[in-house]
């Protein structure tokens, strides 16, 4: 059995993101941290609904919701 490898996401540390979740969901946020799940801890997140958008500071994110990841800034 082969060893699982951490995610690539160095080079996305510090930088403001765009996330697609599951459910319809869409946040954006800088990315703090990851692990080998590819669960984020993103800070200054901001999710957009239908209603507008609401500031929600800092989440977690667990990797299994995320469908699309998108940086806003030049990597």
């Amino acid at each position: 059995m082969s060893k699982a490898h951490p995610p690539k996401l160095k080079k996305f540390m510090d930088k403001k993101l765009s996330l697609k979740l599951n459910g319809g969901r869409h946040v954006q946020g800088i990315l703090w941290g990851f692990d080998l799940f590819m669960n984020l801890v993103t800070d200054e997140c901001v999710e957009t609904a239908t209603s507008g958008q609401e500031s929600i500071g800092m989440v977690v994110i667990r990797g299994n919701s995320i469908i699309v990841l998108e940086a806003l800034e030049r990597v």
